[in-house]
Order: C-alpha cells, then structure tokens, then sequence
C-alpha cells in the first residue's frame, strides 16, 4: 500500500479514534448516561468525518455522517443508549474502518460493502426512529447549498446583512434618532428592507418621550461586520444590536477559519481573527459570561458553566455553523500540539537502529577487549568512559521499543462481550497491570496466543449461569488479565472463575488418543500439560469457537517461539490460571558470562540470584545427590558440562550460579565466573530452534559465539526429571550477591 504522509497519518489517527470509539461504547453498555463517554464516541466519529472530508473521501463522510447525526441525537438527550444500540454502533465502528481503509487505498466500494454499510445504516434508522435521516442520501454539493437558515436557526437565507436592533426606553430622550442610523446606513449599501417592530407594554397610554420601537433591516453591503457595528457606536449603551451575516459570508467566514495559522487560540480570539465576531461582542460576551459565572440559588451560588461558544451563538451574535468551525479548529489545532510532543517513527527503522546499537555493543566489546590487553591504562580507561555511553544508548534505544501492554489487553473487552453473547454466558472482563511495559515485538506476537486463551476460558472454563448458581457461585462469571514483571521477564496470566479443568476427562482423552499409555502414572501438572499436545481437545463437538484441537498447541508453540514458557494451575470447581513467562526484549539484554571448558554461556542477569563455589566435599555430594543444602534451603542442581555433552574435565574449581524463575531456584554448575556482559541476542538458525535449554547467541568481543541459555526451559527441565524445586520464599528477587 503506498500513501502518502498525509493520507497514511490520517489512516494511523482513525485507527486511534475507532479504538477509542469501541473502548467507550463498550463502557456505555453499562453506563449509558455518562456524557463524557457519548462525547468521545461522538468526538470520533466527527473527526473522521471532518478530516475524511478535507481529503475528498466522500464514501466515508456519507457513511459517518449518518453515525454522527445519531450519536448528536443521544448527546441531546433526546434518545437514550442501550445494549442494542451500543451493538449496532459498534458494528458501525466496524464497517468505518474498512469504508476509511477502501478510501486511503483509492478503492470503490463493492457491492458487498455498500449492501453492508445501507443494511447497518438501516438497522440504525430504525433503532433511532427515524430521526437522523434527514440529508442522508443527499451529495455534497446539496449539504453545502441548502438553505443555511435551515441549519443555523438565526443565519439569513440571502446575500444581506441582518441587522435586528433593539432600542431602550430612555433612547430618544438621550438624542437617539433612529432616521440618522438608517441614513448612515444607506451610505454603506442598499437598505433592501426596514420593519418597525413595536414593543408591548404593559401601560395604557404610550409615553411620548419614550421609545417603543425596534428594528429588522435588510442591508446588501462589502462591508465586514466591525465596519457596519460602527453605525451604533455612539449609541451601543441604548439599544441591542444582533448583526447576522449573509449566506456567503457564513462560508466565507468558515473558510478564513480553516486558513488561520495554527495557533493555539481561545474560540473567541478565532471568530474574532475570521471576522465573524466583533471585539466589541467579544468583550461583551465576556462580561456577560462573567457576570452569569455564579448565580445566586436560594440564598447560595450556583456554577454556570455556559461556555462562550454556547454564547454566542444562543444570542444570535455568530451562525452554529460558525462557532462549529472554530470548535473544529481549536480541537484540531490541540490536537495537533499534543501529537507533537510524539513522533511516529516506522517501526523497521526503529528496529534497524536497535540493530545498530547492538552492533555497536559487541565492536565495543573488543575494542576493550584489545585495549586491556595492551595494558594501556589511558586507553583502558577512555574504553571504560565508551562502554558507559554505549550502554546508555542501547538503554535508551531498547526503550524507544518498550509499550505498555494495556492496549492489547484492552481488545478482549470486545472479544469478551462479543463471545459471552454468543455463548449466552455473562462474563466479565478484569485488566490488571495494563501498564506493564515489554518489547514491542512481543506485543505484536503475543495477541494471537492470549485470544486463544481467553475464548478458550469462555467456552470450557466458565460454567452456565444455572451450572453456577447451582455450585453457589455468582451468576456472571469473571476472566482476568494479569501482567507483571518478575527477574527480567514478564508474566501475563489469563485467569477464569470457572469449573477448572477435568483431571480424569483430559487423562481418559489422552489415553484414547495414544497420547499417554494406558496405567501410566502422571501428575497434575502433567496431566494438564496434556491440553498443549498437537490434536487434543475434550469438546464433544466442534464449534466456530473449540473442538478441533488446535488452540492451546498453536498458544505453545506460539509462546515458545518468543523463547517463553506456559504453565497451568487449576482446581476443581475454583477456576483455571494459565502462566506465560516470557523475556521482557528480544534484542540486548545484560548477561552473567560462564564458562564450561572451551565453551562460553550467557545467564540472563535478572535471573542470577548469587554465585557460591563448591567445596571438595560439596562437589562430591552434588556429583551423587544432584542437590546440595545452600544455608538450610535444598537447592537441586543441574551440571551445564553433562547437560550439553561437554567432553573433557573441569579444571578442578566448580561453581554454583544459583538463578530464580517464578519464585523458584535451581544451582547450575559451571568452570567458571567471567563476569557481567552485555548481550546482544542473536536468534537461533531454524535447524537450532528444538534444542532445549538455549533461547539464543551473541557474538563475545573476541569474535568467539556464545550460547544464551533458556533458564526457565532448565529450571522445568530439573522439575520434569523429578526435581522439587523449593520456593524463594522470601528472597527479594531484586536482589543479587554474584561472587567473582
């Protein structure tokens, strides 16, 4: 797709205003008289309408335009949202994105969409009574042409000025004529038409010093408005003058407001600079709106929040079409200012600088590397001042691709209203830690395998309302999202209320299957995992939602190609919790460089708790026992050289890197301590990607390749051998004793 700047940041802006949309007709469904969120909705669908408009897509200002004329009808007040409208509004929100995605692609609609966007349209029309059909099939040339008086109320139907004038009591006696205002008038333009208009009193007998008329007058003129208010200059303190603009002026005047630099203006200081209100009217708005600001109540003050706008344009002072247009501006013009503290970067330059910086990190390394060899202490120490920066860069680069994962959290809240309706269950959605923060490559990879989990939870995991009451629990069921960091990776655990999972079901499926032998002897957790295997599902049929078991094999393999790891926890009648542990980046992490033989491997730091070396009498136990007792704590032990067939024997010095994953700890055995290391992860080769316990590579200064281990696959490696892996209890996983 190629577009241009302008048409591609208009894309990326509605693509933000219909989530915004969805997030708050979903939380109108239960709080449909929160105008806040009715202005948000309506907010976005203007936007896309009106700047839709600028770049002459007319298939999505039609198709908005109705939306708005709805969405402007529930925000007077006049109808009220429910569940059936917020379900065809969001079905709007739907076809928008595809009508907005067809215009930036200078597509013509199809048959199909057109049939889609008359069907839900229609649907609307009916829901709404009605109301908002008007105007809807016209073109644009007939919106812009009809009668402005229609849709501005006080606005006149013609090319004259409107001069209505209102003239005090005290007029004529304080030398007032009105025949010299007509006559100053006349010298500006034509008089087309003057109406005496008598004001009523209440009086018997009309006082003949008093003044008792008003004036209508039509005025064809060129001159602006401050020039023809300059007729009641001398007398503006005796009468009240509205002074309306003619048809083309209205344009005129919204057209000077869109040409108007983009500065940050007040909606007075605007129509003032188009010359749709006078600084006269303004000041007197001004006061007027201050003097109203409290009014007195029954002896109390009362807040009147009557913005200028609302003003004006009640008094008949400027056009609504007008005061829309400044609206629009100012609103545009924030907007505009806000967006500019942000820049949209395109996400492959943002990875081709992290590239870089990764690069820069391991000619670094060697540069130090040489540098300590020469012994040459300036440089050493000048080397020692780059590594400082160079580790700040690539901090501050590996933030630029940190986002908080709450945006993707935030879709289940569709996905949970739409499948809780189709199922006929009431489910509802909690997000917590929305804004914890991991690479942006693993958002963009984790969506696919967490709406697995969370229809998954609703379709098996979360019980009938009947099949709830009758456990005496709650009617409406409960789906949590959870997200957290913990020793360098981050946890998101999808968690329901439900029945949990059928030990003996998944165990007989599984031995029906030849997944597992007949009478062999497995674990919970084991039995569990059986839920991930390729083809296993125990639905009794299949649904556009479950039964053809490929969900939870496609969620684990999904999750350990970003080199993370699932769990299960479940109980019987209490719920399920699914665990996904992964690495919070996938592009430079800080490294623990070990040493086994010949060969180097790297520990994530985050999960090194400490470092101890074994005694004689220690290794001696480690070699029979695989555990030793670490200060009254058994801590199971994994030996690196036999686990990857490393040939040779150690050097006779062995220690013990003790590393923590999930609140748990195991002590991998290594020859040796190089020390912290800055680690550029360097993906596997495919022929690579099955091997168990490494997650990637990196590049040392010296040019040798080093092995990045999958602590969390070793840890549940030590666990499947028959391990029991004892807690950290309190340990604070923030902490590190690392002995060198």
């Amino acid at each position: 797709m190629n577009l241009d700047s302008a048409q591609q940041g208009y894309l990326a802006e509605c693509n933000e205003l219909l989530v915004e949309m969805e997030s708050a007709l979903l939380q109108l469904e239960d709080d449909p008289k929160n105008s806040e969120l009715i202005n948000a909705v309506f907010r976005a669908a203007h936007t896309i309408k009106g700047t839709g408009g600028v770049f002459g897509f007319d298939d999505v200002v039609e198709f908005t335009h109705v939306v708005e004329n709805a969405l402007d009808t529930i925000r007077s007040g006049d109808l009220i949202i429910n569940s059936e409208l917020v379900a065809v509004f969001l079905s709007l929100r739907d076809q928008m994105e595809i009508v907005v995605e067809h215009a930036v692609n200078g597509e013509t609609l199809s048959s199909e969409v057109k049939r889609q966007n008359d069907d839900l349209l229609a649907a609307l029309l009916a829901l709404t009574g009605g109301e908002v059909d008007e105007g809807t099939q016209k073109d644009e040339s007939e919106v812009n042409n009809k009668d402005e008086s229609e849709e501005a109320g006080a606005c006149t139907s013609n090319d004259n000025w409107h001069l209505s004038i209102r003239f005090s009591k005290d007029a004529l006696r304080d030398g007032m004529d009105p025949l010299s205002i007509l006559r100053y008038l006349a010298g500006m333009g034509d008089l087309k038409q003057v109406v005496t208009i008598f004001s009523e009193d209440d009086s018997e007998e009309l006082s003949p010093i008093d003044c008792h008329i008003g004036l209508e007058i039509e005025l064809l003129s060129d001159e602006d408005k401050e020039a023809i208010e300059s007729a009641f200059e001398f007398i503006k303190d005796d009468c009240l003058v509205h002074i309306l603009p003619p048809r083309a002026k209205i344009k005129h005047y919204i057209n000077m407001i869109n040409a108007l630099p983009e500065e940050d203006k007040r909606i007075g200081e605007i129509l003032v600079s188009c010359g749709a209100l006078t600084k006269a009217e303004l000041e007197g708005v001004i006061d007027a709106q201050t003097e109203s600001s409290f009014t007195p109540v029954d002896g109390d003050v009362k807040t009147n929040s009557l913005k200028l706008g609302e003003l004006v344009e009640e008094n008949g002072m400027v056009p609504k079409e007008v005061v829309e247009a400044a609206a629009a501006k100012q609103q545009r013009v924030r907007s505009l200012n806000s967006s500019a503290k942000t820049i949209r970067v395109d996400s492959e330059k943002l990875d081709a600088l992290v590239n870089l910086v990764g690069e820069m990190v391991i000619a670094g390394a060697g540069t130090d590397l040489i540098a300590r060899r020469l012994g040459d202490d300036s440089l050493v120490e000048s080397m020692s001042v780059m590594s400082r920066l160079v580790e700040e860069i690539r901090d501050s680069a590996l933030r630029l691709r940190m986002v908080q994962i709450g945006e993707t959290f935030n879709r289940f809240n569709r996905v949970v209203r739409d499948v809780s309706s189709e199922l006929g269950k009431d489910i509802r959605l909690e997000i917590v830690g929305a804004e914890t923060e991991l690479d942006k490559t693993v958002v963009e990879k984790i969506g696919d395998p967490l709406m697995h989990l969370v229809r998954n939870a609703m379709d098996h995991g979360i019980e009938s309302a009947q099949d709830r009451a009758a456990a005496g629990k709650a009617e409406y069921g409960s789906l949590k999202l959870n997200a957290y960091h913990d020793s360098g990776s981050i946890v998101i655990e999808v968690e329901d209320d439900g029945a949990g999972l059928r030990r003996d079901v998944i165990l007989a499926k599984a031995e029906e299957k030849g997944i597992v032998s007949s009478g062999q002897v497995l674990t919970d957790q084991e039995i569990y995992r059986l839920i991930f295997e390729p083809g296993f599902s125990t639905a009794t049929e299949v649904t556009n939602l479950s039964g053809r078991g490929v969900g939870m094999d496609v969620v684990k393999r999904n999750i350990e190609a970003l080199r993370g790891l699932v769990d299960i926890e479940s109980e019987a009648g209490v719920g399920t919790k699914i665990i996904i542990r992964m690495p919070l980046t996938l592009a430079i992490i800080d490294g623990f460089l070990v040493g086994v033989g010949h060969s180097s491997y790297v520990i994530p730091l985050d999960m090194v708790f400490e470092c101890v070396e074994l005694s004689d009498a220690e290794r001696q136990q480690a070699r029979k026992q695989n555990y030793i007792n670490l200060r009254d704590e058994v801590l199971p032990l994994m030996r690196l050289r036999e686990n990857f067939n490393i040939n040779g024997e150690s050097n006779g010095r062995e220690n013990i890197v003790v590393v923590q994953c999930g609140g748990i700890k195991a002590g991998l055995i290594v020859d040796e301590l190089r020390g912290e290391f800055q680690t550029v992860i360097k993906p596997l080769g495919r022929i690579f990607q099955g091997l168990k316990g490494i997650s990637g590579s990196t590049i040392l200064g010296s040019g040798e390749v080093a092995v990045i281990l999958d602590v969390p696959g070793l840890v549940k490696q030590v666990a499947d051998a028959g391990g029991h892996l004892p807690s950290a209890g309190g340990v604070n996983k923030n902490e590190s004793n690392i002995v060198h």
